[in-house]
């Protein structure tokens, strides 16, 4: 995996170029000397970390042929107050849509993207408590 992180030579912005050829723009807050143009790149590992535990969940639900039709993570974090100012704590809520789906086959996939499946959450709980809770809706 590779990924090439430019500066774009005005305030805080990045441009991000990642291997598989596609580009993400980051920027910095304004009191940080950003323009508040994108995300912040910490916001990035955030949402890289639900956009790999949905996928995780959606697979494996999907292999179980369960019938999803969504999945949304909330996902909210702490930070600690002095630098490097990891993640302490991430909260991640998964609502997950589907027809017949059973709360023990949302959560089993849910348990298994966190212990076995999904290396961001393996990275981050190196220095966050990471929790998750589920809610399924029939559609």
């Amino acid at each position: 995996m590779q990924c090439s992180v430019r500066w774009t030579g005005e305030g805080m912005s990045f441009i991000a170029e990642t291997g598989s050829g596609h580009s993400v723009a980051m920027d910095g807050a304004p009191d940080g000397g950003g323009r508040n143009l994108a995300p912040r790149p910490m916001e990035m590992l955030l949402a890289g970390t639900g956009g790999c535990a949905a996928y995780d969940v959606v697979l494996i639900l999907q292999r179980g042929r369960h019938r999803v039709t969504g999945c949304t993570v909330q996902l909210s974090a702490e930070r600690a107050p002095e630098d490097p100012k990891v993640f302490t704590r991430i909260d991640m809520q998964f609502t997950v849509r589907g027809t017949a789906l059973s709360r023990e086959a949302v959560l089993r996939a849910v348990q298994l993207s966190h212990e076995k499946y999904c290396s961001a959450t393996a990275m981050l709980a190196k220095t966050a408590t990471i929790t998750h809770s589920v809610q399924i809706e029939e559609v």
